[in-house]
């Protein structure tokens, strides 16, 4: 793989409490029973509406994931008895469930909330709609268990692509970086990139806590991005899409010159572009990586300029077997 591969990780679980602190503005949430079960753990990612489970049937209750109860499963509770809904909610708290939302602000019963406490589980209340509450937990459970790597290089928003450059320590990746920053393009993470593939093919990369936008430029030291250039020259996350390594010139060595044959690399799993571009001095890199993102436009609205041209010369060719001139000159145009 192109990129330097520091660390990859999964996430085993977190904790309840450190979901609610993470969420409680967004959703609005209240904890109707304080920090009870805040020390329980979530170890998946999926959540489940137990709506079957408070009828008595438990066969196939994953309980282990977080509770989602929502307007039919509290109008099915309102159509029992008092009695009758503590006997359901005692049955789905014969297993170790990790937290419960209350959708909507709909309002349980005391006697619910108590036996929620007595098995030390947390009561989440929301006013927010259940579709709403399912995207946000599940988006939120999916980025802390999405498996992530820490990668090396400088990562870069170029004309709206995600670029990350690559290549041995030393070679100019940040002062790359830094004369694209000055061009107008933005700086999502420097040195250390933290990415993560979030669902089947999607990879999202960003800064670490420590490091964020400080770019080290051997012979200056350490500088801040945002400091110097403003905020527009920051981003703090960005879908990865091209990786460009910086080598060395080699004589001899093998470098594309059409464009035909793509190379891909594998992160996490995910096939995306890859680009080896060999550099000298003189060379300006900072356009070229311009033009490899401008490029990379193209072909994502369907123009792949390698095919084209191949195209066109093929037609030369067929052409030129016909006896046809390769060019046409314009009427009285003797420049």
């Amino acid at each position: 793989m192109a990129l330097e591969n520091l660390k990859e990780t999964r996430k085993q679980s977190i904790t309840v409490g450190f979901m609610y602190e993470s969420n409680k503005d967004r959703l609005k949430m209240t904890a109707l029973n304080g920090e009870i079960g805040f020390q329980k753990e979530i170890r998946d990612k999926n959540i489940h509406r137990p709506g079957l489970a408070l009828a008595g049937y438990v066969e196939l209750f994953t309980y282990d994931r977080v509770q989602i109860v929502g307007n039919t499963e509290v109008r099915y509770l309102k159509h029992l008895s008092l009695t009758e809904r503590v006997r359901a909610f005692e049955t789905i708290f014969k297993f170790d469930l990790p937290c419960i939302f209350i959708t909507n602000d709909n309002t349980i019963d005391n006697e619910l909330v108590e036996v929620a406490t007595r098995h030390g589980v947390s009561v989440f209340l929301t006013p927010l709609e259940t579709t709403k509450v399912v995207y946000f937990v599940g988006d939120f459970l999916d980025d802390q268990f999405s498996p992530q790597t820490v990668v090396h290089g400088s990562f870069l928003d170029v004309y709206g692509i995600g670029i990350v450059l690559s290549g041995r320590s030393g070679i100019g990746k940040s002062e790359v970086a830094l004369d694209l920053v000055e061009r107008g393009h933005r700086l999502v993470a420097d040195d250390v990139i933290t990415i993560t593939r979030k669902g089947e093919g999607i990879l999202i990369g960003a800064g670490t806590d420590v490091v964020k936008h400080f770019m080290e430029i051997r012979g200056l030291g350490l500088f801040d991005v945002r400091s110097v250039f403003g905020i527009r020259s920051i981003r703090f996350q960005k879908r990865v899409e091209v990786v460009v390594e910086l080598q060395e010139w080699q004589q001899g060595g093998e470098y594309t010159r059409t464009g035909l044959d793509h190379a891909n690399t594998s992160i996490l799993g995910v096939e995306i572009p890859h680009v080896m571009l060999p550099i000298f001095p003189g060379k300006n890199i900072t356009v070229i990586v311009e033009v490899i993102a401008l490029d990379y436009l193209l072909k994502h609205y369907g123009y792949d300029a390698a095919k084209e041209f191949s195209k066109r010369l093929d037609a030369a060719i067929a052409e030129k077997s016909r006896g046809k001139r390769a060019v046409n000159y314009f009427e009285h145009d003797f420049e």
